[in-house]
């Protein structure tokens, strides 16, 4: 419908369209002067600045083929001549064995400047060294200011944090409660703690620069059941004062019956300053801090003098006693202790914080805010922790406990999900509403696009990772220095290359080009997607896409008439990845270097790496389609585990959470024998071999997993199953038109299927294939391959007359917007302007995907109350779909064929 329509079918009087400028919502886009410059050949910090609190950073960086070997050493230089310590390691290869990404890290404390620089050359020795120790029962690690010891077996994850001779805190782990029920309404009978485990310790760096200690274990219950089973690791780098913890759970709770009542790390600090020389501090929002002490000596109605509450405030230790004013030092016995503090987020929008004196005595209200950093400080004048959780509000239900802050020893603990909250409730949302057969459940499909099967809606098998950091420190922080650290805790530092050298590098099929406004149709093509980025930047907040196991993720489709997205509605919910979102937002970031679109590429990488796939059970190395929850889909697909969504953010960071995952899914394959995809399609025509696999989407991922996996080992076993299996999809007459493959998940082959029966759909490209094709075709030498994709590139939008022509019928095609660039490959590779023509034409068609492709934003509204809860601006032709393609196409159209634009 257009413009007039919608907003007398909304009933919008208030809505007015709006112009791009008009929707800045403080988001930096690639047409921005928000974004920072990045200069060639350097290094820069991905928000501009360079981070007040320096804990120490990890990040990768692409090299071209050739240019760096193993043998290679290399060093970091600053703009002003300095060099910097560095650690690094390779990530991947190329096919000559040349390394194409390494990961570094740099020492905590140490100034890099905005711009910096790592090139070949002799690497500088690190002040402190840090150094892992290995004994019968710990492994202690030193950083030069911090001494940690990590028990290899037990219940604690930290036995001990020391800073120089005083140890500071110790006896850190995992804490959860349990209970039996979930309805407010039914008796709870059981109510159950639990406490971490460790099974098994690892030492996966040892230094000189940084240092990784890897943690595995289960929960343990009161009643002797073990469950949860987590990995933590432990990052230390030189001349830190804190450590990093990262740590990932799998669900595995029987989810009738076992609801989660509580997630949290805990931890013990000694107190050795008087009452009133100990501080707790909460960071609030905007550099918000709320600062007290367990026992206060301000507003007492005696004053005990100027330097002595400004002391106390100012978190130093306050002056003797003997120049207190008597008639306070004479009474303290009366000013209460407050023993116990709490700060809970229950919700993205409102954080309150309470204290009390100790069990058994009321609550008292302090106070409240909306977005609270989740970082907070317990201690003295002396020294003491500061701790803070990542995404901390934006992971609700969340809370901070400090606990006997007025005793010998503390307890903090972080819940990551908040025992003030309801319990955690992962049941399938609907009774199945008598979707018994497969029949039963495709005609459901055709209503509320949910793809339902009983059995098959269920959590068990996925993850989450939570980061924290504890800080251990040697006096109290200034309140400056607390909101720094909160910056960093909250959102960590990260490094990032200039788009220029991305490129360059060849890295990732160069599938795209930098931004180019020098012509009109080029800027409206830029601005669109300029304004995708924001538009979903601004969504994400304006619908409050957060909470404990969303945070990342966006939604698939919009309610034009509720002004929401839909999220109530089957499989036009949560998007997980369908039609590859992740791909548009990275590939977003390589051309453009923008900051925004980076923290939304990583958020939503960070959430459908864990939550969106299984990681043990009978789904494991599968994921599941878009749904109201995240697991309730009946599709379980490769396409959505595949490693082609969360390598960019492994090779531009280095994370080893998303490291592990894809090593989880090199063999995800081996799940087709488990579970077809296509189970429920009948007459499906028979092939070779105990499993099906799809030429598009299960091949893609199949392909992106191996191709991963060869990158990262160097292990010709993974190149060897690639070549084998592009031979047989180039050699068949058929190609990529044949569709459905037998495949072998035991010996990793795939069986060519009978020739003839020409069999095409409109998804096989669209998750993932067209860009792993592209990286195939430029690091493998099969030509047949090549040839039989470039076929399928030039036919799938062919005319009618073309495809009898070529395989024997026509075929219908859908999605020609987002196909243009099958189109653009095609002319690219064989120098067809022609062809290349055609693409503008396809990307240019008044379909779905390619609505607005202008930049005219005329569509663009903002909904004010009544209509709303709360105002939204709002693009009613947008769905995700739409925006994920359309957006891949334009980059790659871009990137390829832009001549004939």
């Amino acid at each position: 419908m257009n413009r007039r329509e919608f907003l007398k079918r909304g009933g919008v009087a208030a809505s007015l369209p709006l112009t791009l400028q008009a929707l800045s919502s403080g988001c930096a886009t690639s047409g921005s002067s928000l974004v920072p410059t990045r200069q060639a050949g350097h290094l820069s910090w991905l928000e501009g600045d360079e981070p007040a609190a320096k804990a120490g950073t990890t990040w990768g960086q692409p090299w071209a083929e050739g240019e760096l070997s193993v043998n290679d050493s290399l060093c970091l230089n600053t703009e002003d001549g300095r060099q910097v310590p560095l650690q690094s390691w390779p990530t991947a290869y190329w096919p000559d064995g040349s390394i194409k990404w390494t990961a570094h890290a740099v020492p905590a404390g140490v100034a890099l400047g905005k711009q910096f620089q790592v090139t070949k050359g002799r690497n500088a020795a690190p002040e402190w060294p840090v150094r892992v120790t290995s004994g019968a029962d710990a492994i202690e690690v030193d950083t030069g200011r911090l001494k940690v010891s990590v028990p290899t077996s037990g219940d604690y994850l930290i036995g001990s944090m020391t800073r120089g001779y005083a140890m500071v805190a110790r006896n850190a782990r995992l804490v959860g409660l349990v209970q039996d029920q979930v309805d407010p309404s039914e008796p709870v009978s059981r109510v159950e703690t639990f406490q971490s485990r460790t099974d098994r310790v690892t030492i996966e760096q040892e230094g000189p620069v940084r240092a990784v200690v890897k943690i595995e274990g289960k929960h343990k219950a009161e009643s002797g059941k073990e469950w949860l089973p987590f990995t933590v690791r432990l990052y230390f780098y030189s001349g830190a004062e804190s450590l990093r913890i990262s740590h990932t759970f799998i669900y595995d709770l029987d989810d009738q019956k076992d609801f989660i009542r509580g997630l949290g790390l805990r931890f013990d600090v000694l107190q050795r300053d008087e009452l009133y020389d100990r501080h707790v501090r909460f960071v609030g929002e905007n550099d918000g801090l709320w600062a007290e002490s367990p026992k206060g000596i301000t507003g007492l109605r005696q004053d005990p003098g100027k330097a002595v509450r400004d002391a106390q405030l100012a978190g130093r230790k306050t002056p003797p006693l003997s120049e207190w004013n008597p008639r306070v030092s004479g009474l303290l016995h009366y000013v209460p202790v407050w023993n116990d503090f709490t700060l809970s987020q229950l919700n993205a929008n409102g954080f309150t914080i309470k204290k009390r004196t100790q069990s058994g005595h009321a609550w008292i209200n302090a106070d409240q805010g909306r977005r609270a950093s989740g970082v907070a400080y317990v201690g003295g004048a002396s020294g003491g922790v500061l701790f803070g959780m990542r995404d901390f509000w934006q992971l609700h239900p969340v809370q901070v406990d400090i606990r006997n802050a007025g005793r010998d020893v503390s307890q903090a603990t972080l819940w990551f999900w908040s025992p003030e909250a309801p319990p955690m409730d992962v049941r399938f949302y609907h009774d199945g509403m008598g979707q018994e057969t497969y029949e039963q459940q495709l005609d459901a499909l055709k209503i509320t696009y949910e793809d339902y099967e009983p059995g098959f809606d269920t959590a068990y098998g996925v993850a989450r990772t939570t980061d924290f950091v504890l800080c251990v420190l040697s006096s109290t922080p200034s309140r400056t220095e607390t909101v720094n650290w909160a910056k960093e805790i909250s959102k960590p530092a990260q490094v990032v290359a200039a788009p220029e050298d991305y490129l360059k590098s060849g890295v990732f099929g160069a599938l795209w080009s930098l931004p180019d406004r020098s012509s009109t149709r080029k800027k409206q093509i830029e601005d669109r997607l300029a304004w995708q980025v924001e538009h979903y930047c601004r969504q994400v907040d304006q619908h409050h896409w957060y909470g404990f196991w969303d945070y990342g993720d966006v939604m698939h489709t919009y309610d034009v008439d509720r002004h929401v997205w839909r999220y109530d509605i089957g499989g036009y919910a949560w998007d997980n990845s369908e039609l590859s979102p992740d791909l548009w937002l990275w590939y977003s970031f390589l051309r453009s270097g923008d900051p925004d679109t980076f923290r939304l590429a990583e958020a939503m990488t960070r959430h459908t790496r864990d939550v969106d796939i299984y990681h043990l059970g009978r789904f494991r190395g599968l994921g599941t389609r878009h749904n109201v929850q995240h697991w309730g889909c009946s599709a379980k697909q490769l396409r959505i585990s595949t490693a082609a969504y969360r390598r960019f953010y492994y090779f531009l960071t280095g994370d080893d959470r998303t490291a592990d995952v894809l090593d989880e899914v090199i063999d995800a394959g081996e799940a087709l024998r488990r579970v077809d995809p296509t189970r429920k399609l009948p007459n499906r025509e028979p092939v070779p071999g105990p499993d099906r696999l799809q030429v598009g989407t299960d091949w893609g991922s199949v392909a992106a997993n191996w191709l991963t996996a060869w990158e990262r080992t160097g292990d010709d076993q993974y190149r060897d199953r690639l070549v084998s299996a592009m031979r047989t999809i180039g050699r068949h007459p058929d190609g990529f038109f044949a569709g459905t493959y037998g495949f072998d998940a035991d010996t990793k082959k795939l069986l060519a299927p009978p020739e003839g029966d020409i069999e095409v759909s409109h998804l096989s490209s669209v998750f993932g294939l067209v860009e792993i094709n592209a990286e195939l075709i430029q690091l493998l030498d099969v030509p047949e391959y090549k040839a039989a994709w470039l076929r399928y590139c030039r036919l799938y939008n062919a005319s009618d007359e073309q495809k009898v022509a070529a395989v024997g019928r026509a075929f219908g095609t859908h999605l020609e917007a987002p196909h243009s660039r099958l189109t653009a490959y095609a002319a690219a590779q064989e120098g067809d302007a022609t062809l290349a023509k055609r693409a503008w034409q396809e990307f240019q068609l008044p379909q779905e995907f390619a609505r607005q492709w202008t930049g005219d934003f005329q569509a663009i509204l903002e909904v004010k109350p009544p209509q709303v809860l709360n105002p939204v601006v709002e693009a009613p032709w947008l769905s995700t779909n739409d925006a994920s393609q359309w957006g891949l196409a334009a980059i790659q159209n871009l990137a390829l064929i832009a001549d004939e634009l």
